[in-house]
């Protein structure tokens, strides 16, 4: 009686093993493929991120540059950057689904692979709960759902965690500065300003309609945020750009604050982890509230 049960264990996980998966991407598209996905190419470095925590590292052919966590993702080959991608090295791995991120690569170059015919999926996550999302979609493109599924369910459990703990916090008005030579912010539709509303922050740039946008010293004084976030990064000058105005409300409270750029520029699974350091430090600020200003 056992061997028949074994024999029809083993057809039905084959059976699942080669069935089509059909997912909707962060574009809205359906993206279908016949069988799990064994070569897949990355056009970004948060989608690498995203493909290895879903259990796919090993099936991940090709990436871009600056995809360079976990670190097994350094050794995999380049077809190319966010400006430039080698259509010529890609065809040659002949991937079976392509990652793309529309708004970090060339549209005309990212319209010729889809012209390859190989199923593509779009990665725009814009709120933290999409990345759970991504990791579970991808999972199920490439056959790694036991992997992605726990993957997604934990982080989906530390993003509701933040939220209950963060909810109903004062408001924090902020200033997020990506870089400073131009002065770039970014608008309420990045996912940066969603991980700033979960922790009770408010951007103050939130209504500009371009994504990452220009603004000036003169309009950030203007808007006069309780507190400034800037990345560190290397030959940058980040909040000490603030501290010659010390009637800025985030410069006299001592709201200047530094965070892991590479825990919050980049839509991957890392971000949780940023959007707990952005949420401490938003605390941080909201206990200087009343402090004696710092001489």
């Amino acid at each position: 009686m056992k061997r028949p049960i074994f024999l029809a264990t083993l057809m039905a996980a084959s059976l699942y093993a080669n069935a089509a998966v059909t997912v909707k991407d962060d574009a809205g598209n359906t993206v279908t493929v016949q069988k799990p996905a064994m070569r897949v190419i990355s056009l970004a470095p948060h989608i690498t991120e995203l493909l290895f925590a879903a259990g796919g590292g090993s099936h991940v052919v090709g990436v871009v540059s600056y995809s360079d966590f976990p670190e097994e993702a350094k050794k995999i080959q380049q077809v190319g950057s966010n400006r430039e991608l080698d259509l010529e090295r890609i065809i040659a791995l002949k991937p079976d689904l392509v990652v793309v991120w529309r708004h970090g690569s060339s549209e005309r170059q990212i319209d010729v692979v889809k012209q390859l015919g190989v199923p593509m999926f779009h990665s725009e996550p814009q709120k933290l709960e999409d990345i759970a999302d991504n990791v579970a979609k991808l999972g199920q493109l490439m056959g790694t759902d036991a992997v992605a599924g726990p993957a997604a369910a934990d982080l989906r459990k530390r993003i509701g965690d933040l939220r209950r703990r963060y909810a109903n916090r004062p408001v924090v008005r902020t200033f997020y500065q990506v870089w400073d030579k131009p002065l770039y912010t970014l608008n309420g539709k990045q996912i940066v300003s969603d991980a700033l509303r979960l922790c009770g922050g408010e951007n103050v740039f939130a209504k500009l309609n371009v994504t990452a946008p220009v603004v000036s010293i003169e309009g950030v004084l203007q808007e006069n945020p309780e507190a400034i976030f800037a990345t560190a990064e290397k030959n940058y000058g980040g909040v000490n750009l603030w501290k010659p105005y010390p009637n800025l409300a985030a410069v006299r409270n001592d709201n200047l604050f530094t965070i892991d750029g590479n825990l919050v520029n980049r839509a991957g699974p890392r971000m949780i982890a940023g959007a707990e350091q952005l949420c401490e430090k938003l605390e941080i600020a909201r206990q200087h509230r009343g402090a004696k200003p710092k001489p």
